[in-house]
């Protein structure tokens, strides 16, 4: 799946483009943990997960 389509999903739905790129490991759970905290936390946490992974 391309980044773009990720960082698009990370948008609308933070825990949605994390799940994506690393799976059900410890950055979807506090991705998830920052949306519920606050809506902008979990994009920015989920683009800077999305952004830092090899291609």
């Amino acid at each position: 799946m391309g980044n773009l389509l990720r960082v698009l999903l990370a948008i609308l739905l933070p825990p949605v483009g994390v799940f994506f790129t690393v799976g059900l490991g410890g950055q979807f759970w506090l991705n998830i943990l920052l949306t519920i905290l606050g809506y902008i936390p979990g994009i920015v946490h989920a683009v800077w997960i999305i952004a830092r992974q090899p291609r």
